[in-house]
């Protein structure tokens, strides 16, 4: 990738009470990317998070942000990040613009209209001066976006950021996120649960799994296959899926929704075709599919699940 690169780290690790829970991890976010951050239950993404951001020392390794360290210029490494770690947290008596005085206060230079800016940025435009206490989940989250985005970080960082949106919110904040790496150049941690949405939002994505980074690819390489699936439409596919594979041992066929769902390529769907006619296999419909971002987190993680 020929972009600049804003975040390094290098060779992270963390070790409490003597067990080693980050082993060695290091990845890049360039300016203008959306990065996606997974890992299974326990895998260390929000400590490896908190480490990235100076909420957590580390014990090895270094965290390079726009160049300079973590460990040895830290305030000069931070002032370029924006972050929600897990839960946004304001001031609920007060309002949501007054939140946002307070905490421009913390930097030099924050103007009025910056101030307005990111409120019309985040669609709070019509709620800004009610009281938190009163404000939904969905709208502290975006409240908590236009906190992090005051002081212009090039950097930002945001733990499952569509929490407690519906739908639309999600699909606005997604939009969003996109637009503002793109934009900005800046760069853009996002770690959530929704992989489907993870999929949508991101250009490359990382796994990590019991400490250890296993994987970091661009989006699309990372849920391709090595040639392409289809979904065959049959009326037996346990019997079908036999005859397939003593026919072609190289393909891959799993049984998905009562429907064959094989990896091979485009040139050999002739040959399966003639291959059922030939065998009176009833044949409903071939179409093309494609493996999920959870499909393919399942298979590199053996199907643990994803959270923190």
């Amino acid at each position: 990738m020929d972009k600049k690169s804003i975040v390094q780290l290098k060779n992270v690790s963390k070790t409490i009470r003597g067990k080693k829970i980050i082993d060695q991890v290091s990845f890049d976010v360039y300016g203008g990317e959306v990065f996606g951050f997974l890992g299974p239950n326990g895998a260390g993404k929000t400590t490896t998070i908190r480490m990235i951001v100076g909420l957590m020392e580390l014990s090895e390794g270094d965290v390079i942000i726009e160049g300079k360290s973590i460990k040895s210029n830290y305030e000069e490494a931070v002032q370029h990040v924006g972050a929600i770690v897990e839960n946004p947290e304001m001031y609920k008596f007060l309002t949501g613009y007054k939140n946002l005085i307070h905490y421009a206060r913390m930097y030099k230079g924050i103007s009025k209209e910056k101030i307005d800016e990111v409120v019309r940025l985040v669609g709070l435009e019509k709620r800004i001066h009610e009281k938190v206490k009163t404000y939904s989940l969905g709208m502290r989250q975006r409240l908590g976006i236009a906190q992090s985005l005051l002081h212009d970080p090039r950097v930002l960082i945001l733990d499952e950021p569509t929490n407690g949106l519906d739908p639309a919110g999600i699909r606005e904040i997604r939009d969003y996120i996109r637009r503002l790496a793109k934009e900005r150049d800046m760069a853009v941690i996002v770690s959530s649960h929704l992989l489907s949405e993870m999929e949508m939002m991101c250009d490359r994505v990382g796994i990590i799994q019991n400490g250890k980074l296993i994987d970091v690819q661009m989006m699309n390489d990372f849920v391709s296959t090595k040639g392409q699936l289809f979904k065959l439409e049959v009326n037996q596919p346990n019997e079908t899926r036999e005859k397939v594979l003593s026919h072609n041992p190289s393909w891959t066929v799993e049984i998905i929704e009562q429907s064959l769902v094989i990896d091979m390529t485009k040139d050999q769907v002739p040959d399966l075709i003639r291959f059922c006619v030939a065998h009176n296999i009833d044949v409903y419909g071939v179409s093309p599919a494609a493996k999920t971002l959870e499909d393919r987190f399942l298979e590199v993680t053996s199907g643990e699940g994803v959270t923190r």
